[in-house]
């Protein structure tokens, strides 16, 4: 097998396995999605109802990467995938900024839920291990829509971790304002996030690759990519 044909086989095998992540992710968001609002309508909490729907807008970004993936020519599609996942940041930042803010003036307390703190926990240990696998792929594909959902589902990942947090201490202490306080330091991260992806490729993860690249990078290694 010639070194071109190894490389389109490389190459089918990296795309193959970011459908598979990202179908992981899709499911594993859908089950997440249904739980949360569930749970969070039972609670009252705003903060559960939050995390249900920022899975769903977790499933409209790997979605719109496993559209891509699908193409006979996924880079061809690359733009236009970054902008939706851009999109998908600034409505995550938006929506748990709003409903931060509406629980902080309002002063809105949840009743305690073992249900979502046993979902929270569950997505801080799953998504992370879905957000690094379809990184490295993405990265050796060079792919720069994998990296950036990848990245929506780390931001993910922290808004469990902020959201498990607040349940926890509002459950044993009775801080109904903790939650809140982390979904705004989360939404930060979101929209600079989202502010990448909408960049475009040179912006949002191929810069980032470099730069990635040239720290891991041994001293007096040549870039044999250039």
């Amino acid at each position: 097998m010639t070194t071109a044909s190894l490389a389109r086989h490389r190459r089918h095998i990296l795309q193959r396995r970011i459908r598979w992540i990202v179908a992981a992710t899709i499911g594993y968001n859908l089950i997440e999605a249904v739980v949360a609002l569930s749970a969070g309508a039972l609670a009252s909490s705003g903060a559960l109802i939050a995390f249900g729907l920022d899975s769903t807008i977790e499933v409209l970004s790997a979605a719109a990467v496993a559209w891509q993936f699908t193409r006979p020519d996924p880079e061809r599609w690359e733009r236009g995938t970054l902008r939706v996942i851009a999109v998908a940041f600034f409505a995550l930042a938006a929506y748990v900024i709003a409903t931060s803010l509406l629980t902080l003036i309002g002063r809105v307390e949840a009743e305690h839920s073992a249900v979502g703190i046993v979902l929270t926990a569950s997505s801080v240990i799953v998504m992370p291990f879905l957000s690094l696998a379809e990184r490295r792929a993405g990265r050796e594909l060079g792919s720069a829509t994998a990296v950036a959902d990848s990245r929506q589902t780390l931001i993910c990942t922290y808004l469990s971790a902020a959201v498990l947090i607040g349940l926890v201490l509002n459950a044993t202490l009775g801080w109904w304002w903790a939650d809140a306080i982390a979904g705004l330091v989360i939404a930060g991260f979101a929209v600079r996030e989202g502010i990448d992806a909408w960049r475009g490729d040179a912006c949002a993860t191929s810069v980032g690759m470099i730069l990635e690249d040239g720290l891991l990078r041994e001293p007096g290694e040549r870039d044999v990519t250039r």
